[in-house]
């Protein structure tokens, strides 16, 4: 499996596009992609490893095993996270999507750096 495939895989795993991916680890949006191609550098790498909550050795398939490389890395289940947002968190009147909801949650956990 290429690092293109495993970030793929996480970050689906996770709710997230390859976008938000990209956007949360600060380089350009649509640089995930072009790693089909090319390699990344280690500090891009890092950078999106910190993002999905997985070491650098799992990205770059040096092992299996994910081994969280945060204290409190993003929640795997998608289900579990929109949980703890309870069932109806409303924005403007609004009641907000599971998409909206794990997006508020990103950003959240960017806010407070947890």
């Amino acid at each position: 499996m290429t690092i293109f495939e495993r970030i793929k895989e996480i970050a689906k795993t996770r709710g997230l596009s390859l976008q938000d991916v990209a956007t949360a680890a600060g380089i350009g949006i649509n640089s995930i992609y072009g790693w089909k191609n090319k390699k990344p550098s280690i500090d891009r790498i890092k950078a999106v490893a910190d993002v999905l909550g997985v070491s650098v050795d799992y990205l770059l398939g040096n092992t299996d095993e994910m081994h969280a490389n945060k204290d409190k890395d993003m929640p795997v289940d998608l289900e579990e996270t929109l949980s703890k947002l309870g069932p109806s968190v409303s924005f403007g009147g609004k009641e907000l999507t599971d998409d909206q909801k794990l997006k508020l949650y990103e950003m959240a956990k960017l806010m407070f750096g947890d």
